[in-house]
């Protein structure tokens, strides 16, 4: 790593302007601007760090980020056009001028810019990483906002019980392929879904699911589910949305559960479609709720104290799709939404 204070080149990845349709490799460019390794001595920088990014984290959620549509939740806010595009990431500390952190501190969180270094100036929402016995790139999955969104998403918002029959679609994803083996500990029939025959294997061999199929083979996608699910769904873990979610409705059981965590297969659609059996909620007495994982951030040490030791002792995997190079970050992420990722797809900044 350079020196403190040294003036460095900082490759950047930019959003050249707001998207419509499928994002494309073109709507970024990769930028290089100087930065120096020192924080400035003013009040602009007072409780600031400045970070070098390790690992960055793709996520669907970036694609609503991409346009220019109004949002309640600043979180969810439009990225600006010829700046970097931000998301989380496991980063090291290079300076800081906040007493909850020191150079050379590991840490994660949201508000990583897809850059070698960034200027983090709210580093109260940075988590620090205690546990490195585990690889760091697991920050932006496992042990990071997907490992939560399936622990929370499946334990408090589907209350599963034991020997219900689950289903997850976009199975072999990020978070899908944790919900499922956690809906396994638990003594569930759980079955997923995916794109290609190797996820759908990997869905099978490697993460203990009772059963898979690749939604792109099947015709019927009601008829598909009823093979599957001969006497109904409990909990459907929802990520995709769209003909997905009306089939489900349709094979879901009485009082079943739907965590809406993701729809994917909405994002890039200029007009969404729209969803025609939601009665089904009604006379079934489903409950179908959405959720944003950064309302249960206060209860992460919780999380980790679950997760941590079948991570140790092997009983729960992981698997990541790894990109090296900022550079090849842009198709990276624009693969997310074709499908070409296997498992969590995460950039390895530099080789250092």
């Amino acid at each position: 790593m350079a020196s403190s204070g040294e003036e460095v080149s900082n490759k950047q990845v930019i959003l050249k302007g707001y998207v419509t349709g499928f994002p494309k490799e073109s709507d970024m460019y990769v930028r290089t601007s100087p930065i120096k390794l020192k924080l400035p001595e003013d009040e602009s920088s007072n409780n600031a760090v400045l970070v070098k990014n390790l690992y960055l984290s793709c996520d669907p959620y970036m694609r609503g980020r991409m346009a220019n549509r109004p949002v309640d939740d600043p979180d969810f806010s439009p990225f600006t056009p010829d700046s970097p595009i931000v998301g989380h990431g496991v980063s090291e500390i290079v300076d800081s001028r906040h007493p909850g952190f020191k150079k050379g501190d590991l840490v994660w969180g949201r508000k990583m810019g897809w850059e070698e270094y960034s200027l983090i100036k709210e580093p109260e929402k940075l988590f620090r990483i205690h546990n490195t016995d585990v690889p760091l790139s697991y920050y932006t999955g496992i042990l990071g906002m997907p490992g939560m969104t399936a622990y929370f998403g499946f334990y408090q918002v589907c209350s599963p019980k034991k020997g219900e029959r689950v289903y997850i679609s976009a199975a072999s994803g990020a978070v899908g392929q944790l919900v499922g083996q956690f809906a396994k500990l638990m003594g569930c029939y759980v079955v997923g879904s995916a794109g290609s025959k190797e996820k759908v294997e990997l869905l099978k061999s490697k993460f203990g699911f009772d059963d898979a199929f690749n939604y792109k083979e099947e015709h019927d996608l009601v008829t598909a589910l009823k093979r599957y699910f001969p006497e109904g769904i409990d909990i459907y873990f929802e990520n995709v949305g769209g003909k997905m979610l009306d089939a489900v409705l349709l094979n879901m059981r009485f009082h079943g559960r739907i965590a809406a965590c993701g729809m994917i297969s909405q994002y890039n659609l200029q007009l969404p479609e729209g969803v025609q059996n939601l009665t089904t909620v009604v006379f079934k007495r489903i409950r179908l709720e959405g959720f944003i994982i950064f309302d249960y951030f206060d209860q992460y040490p919780k999380f980790l104290d679950f997760v941590l030791p079948y991570i140790r002792e092997g009983k729960i995997v992981y698997v990541e799709d790894i990109t090296e190079g900022l550079e090849h970050g842009p198709s990276a992420l624009v693969g997310l939404f074709s499908g070409r990722n296997v498992g969590k797809q995460v950039v390895k900044v530099t080789n250092e």
